[in-house]
């Protein structure tokens, strides 16, 4: 570290000159900082604070800055500097924001601000430039798996911004389950009659298109590598197999409809006059806008109805416990079939709660307008009589039991994830067995599953041969904060494999996922992180000689990114990493670190905070955020001039799975009387960016309350909060709270 060459830099603007003695923040980072020279400015993002930094770069003055000024999130483009280490100090959000302006405080204001100055110092003397990895690859070209509507809309627009796409269907057609639609749900004003679905024109774009290579009866039967390198095996149902390397994959799979001869109640198998909606399809299609003719003897259908939710949004066994979207629309297209074709044919949609997404609505009005007949109840029983068929429900308007007479029932039964295999499922039915119990029981699950799980990527990854599922067996894919991302880095889902939809949304769906691949190949060629730290270019290493081969690194990764050599150490593969340091806060001997986030960079900033004599009276708190939700809820908070206590200490992190242990264990050695860790929801409804983090920080530090106790030290001075980037008014609460807590067990004894 001897040739280590540091340059402060501070800012007067913002406030931050009239409530700062600048000239001691200056005066901290060239005593006990070590940097070299320590400069203020009074804008330091306008251009010629820039141009200032800019140029002592340029002269070799300095490979590692302290931008002392606002929070890491502001101005990330002006202080862009990427050829040198930066440690943003944050005295605005972090230190003037949240403390009152009064005379009482300014002391402990200017105690905050020099501590987050001695921080960022240490910090960036540990940090080394991050540079790209040498072995990052480019490859341009886009593997879409699935040709149904959701992957045909992605190949055509990866074809279209430039990329090469090879398309992989496992059927002789393209088209999925959307090419067997008569008509679609209208997406053009007035929404008021069904639509040709476009399928055919869809599937001939993609067949003219040069840069689309299309794979028929074919499927994925290995898949290795990395973002910018995988390598894929593609085998024809004939036997033939051809080898090709992609730069990112789209899974596009799709669904199977729900098997309707799971619910004999209705009499799906019994009667061919009872049909799911794909059944009708297909009647309508063979009529081709003239009367729909009943399966069961060919004559012109005179009633129709339509049993909503048939074997969905159901707690039975076996039956799907979600809504799948796209079937309360989906039945009124299909009543109006009916309706065009001969107003006086009576049709009726029996529903619990009728959900139209999008322009659904109109649809709604434009069926009741054509004479559909909407009821509100619960199906019971489907059973011949009367004139073909009889259904027996409970109105739910009247509260009564009701008979009706029908030609054709049609039930809305919903949609299954085409997902592949469920791994963690596989992973616990295998750990049961070793176990030598639940056998019987998993057999009675599989037996209940609503489709045969059958591998899709067949991936050579140690985690597993597919991607992870959600709770309802759809791909994981976290909804609002990153959309498309599964845990396999550089493997994007989109359409109803990912979650229910409609044919609207899929399209929709299909090219975000695209642009998602691009981004994901584009970032790996240039050896960067994807989301959500995008544009990292630091990747983890290790020193071997210190590396124990506890396998712990390559357990908890969320991401499959650690594989194993030969002699059984940790193996990175940069290019799937997220960057999100879980490794780091598994290694218990800590031997993983990046060049700009490791055990010392965090570890120096909790040493380099200036602890109060006793007789001060003055507590410190150490709080480690989030820096994707809890750290950007502060921020938010402090906008909004919402304080919190100033013997607070925040040091952002990657994720709270990459706390190491060894940080609160150190803080607590040196004097602080609080550590909190705040991170985002864990468990199935995460709120992780890392998916895993938060929930494995929790289970990490039930181990250091073992150790408090021990120590016999209150188990109140350390708290796991969840914390969502929402919570503005409670994040700061939080803070406050471990204040009153550390005033009320007192200071530590660990003080001296």
């Amino acid at each position: 570290m001897a040739d280590v060459k540091i340059g402060a830099y501070i800012c007067k603007g913002c406030g931050l000159g009239e409530r700062l003695d600048t000239q001691a923040l200056a005066t901290i980072a060239t005593r006990e900082g070590k940097a070299a020279f320590a400069k203020e400015h009074d804008v330091l993002c306008s251009q010629s604070g820039v141009d200032m930094i800019r140029k002592d770069i340029d002269a070799g003055e300095v490979d590692r800055i302290v931008l002392a000024a606002c929070s890491r999130r502001a101005k990330t483009d002006a202080f862009g500097f990427d050829t040198v280490a930066v440690s943003r100090c944050n005295l605005r959000e972090g230190v003037i924001w949240t403390q009152p302006d009064t005379e009482e405080a300014r002391e402990l204001t200017q105690e905050m601000a020099e501590d987050y100055v001695r921080m960022s110092c240490a910090e960036v003397k540990q940090m080394i430039p991050p540079h790209p990895n040498e072995l990052a690859e480019r490859n341009r070209h886009v593997l879409v798996v699935g040709g149904g509507i959701s992957g045909l809309t992605a190949a055509v627009e990866a074809s279209r911004a430039g990329y090469p796409v090879t398309l992989v269907e496992k059927s002789g057609a393209l088209g999925g389950w959307a090419a067997q639609l008569w008509r679609r749900v209208p997406t053009r004003a007035p929404y008021a009659d069904p639509q040709d679905t476009g399928v055919a024109e869809l599937v001939a774009e993609v067949e003219a298109d040069p840069g689309i290579t299309v794979y028929l009866n074919s499927t994925v039967t290995r898949t290795s590598g990395a973002p910018g390198r995988f390598a894929v095996d593609i085998t024809a149902e004939s036997g033939g197999t051809a080898t090709e390397n992609f730069g990112a994959i789209v899974q596009a799979t799709g669904f199977t409809p729900y098997d309707a001869n799971r619910l004999p109640e209705f009499g799906f198998g019994k009667s061919p006059d009872v049909v799911d909606q794909l059944g009708l399809e297909a009647l309508a299609r063979a009529a081709d806008g003239g009367a729909i003719k009943r399966p069961s003897d060919g004559k012109e259908v005179r009633s129709v109805l339509f049993i909503q939710c048939a074997g969905q949004r159901s707690t039975a066994k076996g039956h799907l416990p979600y809504c799948s979207g796209h079937c309360c629309n989906t039945s009124i297209k299909q009543a109006m079939y009916f309706k065009d074709s001969n107003p006086d044919i009576d049709t009726t949609v029996l529903y619990t709660d009728l959900r139209t997404p999008g322009k659904g609505e109109d649809l709604y009005r434009s069926g009741q307008r054509k004479g559909v007949i909407f009821t509100k109840g619960v199906a019971q029983e489907v059973k011949p009589g009367g004139r073909g068929l009889q259904v027996r429900f409970k109105d739910l308007i009247l509260d009564q039991e009701v008979e009706v007479d029908a030609d054709l029932v049609v039930l809305a039964t919903g949609m299954v994830p085409n997902s592949g295999v469920d791994i963690e499922a596989a992973l616990k039915k295998e750990a049961a067995g070793a176990e030598g119990g639940a056998d019987g029981e998993a057999a009675a699950d599989a037996d209940a599953a609503p489709v045969q799980e059958v591998s899709i990527l067949n991936l050579d990854y140690r985690q597993g041969p597919d991607l992870p599922k959600l709770m309802h067996g759809f791909q994981d894919s976290h909804f609002i904060c990153f959309p498309y991302e599964t845990r396999r880095t550089g493997i994007y889902t989109t359409g109803p494999v990912r979650r229910p939809m409609d044919i609207a949304q899929a399209l929709e769906d299909a090219t975000g996922a695209a642009l998602k691949a691009i981004q994901a190949l584009e970032n790996a060629a240039l050896g960067r992180a994807a989301h959500p730290r995008s544009g990292d270019l630091s990747y983890p290493s290790f020193h071997r000689d210190g590396c124990t081969q506890c396998k712990r690194c390559t357990v908890e990764c969320p991401f499959g990114a650690i594989d194993e050599d030969e002699q059984r150490y940790p193996m990175f593969n940069e290019a799937r990493c997220r960057r999100c340091g879980t490794c780091m806060g598994a290694c218990p001997v800590r031997v993983i670190y990046f060049d700009n986030y490791s055990i010392d960079t965090v570890g120096q900033q909790i040493k380099a905070v200036d602890m109060p004599e006793e007789s001060q009276e003055k507590p410190r708190i150490l709080v480690l955020a989030c820096e994707n939700d809890a750290y950007p809820a502060l921020d938010m908070a402090a906008m909004n001039r919402i304080g919190y206590s100033a013997y607070a200490r925040v040091i952002p992190v990657r994720c709270l799975g990459s706390v190491n242990s060894i940080w609160v264990t150190d803080a607590l050695n040196g004097g602080y009387d609080g550590v909190m860790l705040m991170g985002c929801q864990k468990g199935d409804n995460y709120q992780c960016h890392f998916v895993k983090g938060s929930e494995l920080a929790h289970y990490r530090m039930s181990k250091v309350y073992d150790t408090l106790e021990q120590l016999q030290l209150e188990k109140d001075r350390v708290e796991t909060h969840e914390v969502a980037i929402t919570d503005i008014q409670r994040a700061p609460q939080l803070i406050e709270a471990m204040a009153e807590t550390v005033k009320r067990v007192g200071l530590s004894p660990f003080k001296f």
